[in-house]
């Protein structure tokens, strides 16, 4: 060991030799990496140099984690291009993966003034609030809460969306073609609610979504979707494609 390496931390040690073997593909991407105890075995650290160096390694994109089986090399193949315009369900599909939705709230209420104002409703119009937990391979990836006119949607209720994607009952049943969403995206931390519900630490780094999704209703674009979505950012990766202006 060079003597500049003396005076490095431990853990930092560790990341580069961790970074080394996933960029070698000794450590494949998806693949399960040794066990906290089995690093601590192999490179004789201490369990508190251990976990620092994996959680910075998470945090950075290198690794990711499934809650009760252990910690994985992240790969370029699990990812989402933030241009396109797809459903949840066709975007875990196109990861190759079996999408599963668990439905925490479903019900037609009434709105308040400002998501009125983005949906273009009145203000004693009511809306259908449709609340979701998408799953990948059993894995939540993310809590989505969905706001709909209902007066676009009559019977709705009758459809049962931990099996349907509402992108799909939309065109397919209700005829409404959806064009364009307007999105924001911000970085945000876990409260105890989402990271209970996404399997993470409380305080964990989430990528909130809001936006609004517009349709062909009778030939005019309205709004017909107000969205936020939490999703994990430690097994995610999301593309930009961006095109030059001349």
């Amino acid at each position: 060991m060079m003597l500049e390496e003396y005076l490095l931390p431990k853990y930092y040690l560790l990341k580069k030799d961790l970074i080394k073997k996933i960029e070698n593909d000794q450590f494949k991407t998806n693949e399960q990496i040794p066990s906290e105890r089995e690093l601590i075995q192999m490179y004789g650290y201490s369990r508190i140099t251990v976990r620092k160096a994996i959680d910075d390694l998470v945090n950075e994109g290198y690794l990711y984690r499934i809650h009760g089986k252990g910690t994985y090399v992240k790969g370029n193949d699990v990812q989402q291009n933030i241009v396109s315009l797809n459903s949840i369900t066709n975007d875990i599909l196109a990861m190759g993966k079996e999408p599963s939705r668990k439905v925490l709230k479903f019900k037609v209420d009434k709105t308040f003034l400002k998501r009125a104002e983005e949906l273009e409703i009145d203000n004693d119009d009511e809306v259908v609030i449709l609340d979701r937990i998408y799953y990948a391979d059993k894995e939540p990836i993310n809590r989505t809460t969905d706001y709909l006119p209902a007066k676009y949607f009559p019977n709705i209720n009758n459809y049962d969306f931990s099996k349907n994607s509402l992108f799909q009952v939309i065109e397919e049943e209700y005829k409404i073609k959806i064009t364009r969403a307007v999105r924001t995206i911000e970085a945000v931390l876990a409260d105890e609610e989402i990271a209970g519900m996404l399997e993470l630490k409380k305080g964990f780094p989430v990528l909130l979504f809001r936006g609004v999704t517009y349709g062909l209703v009778d030939g005019k674009e309205v709004p017909i979707e107000s969205f936020k979505s939490y999703y994990r950012s430690d097994n995610r990766k999301f593309t930009i494609t961006q095109i030059k202006m001349s």
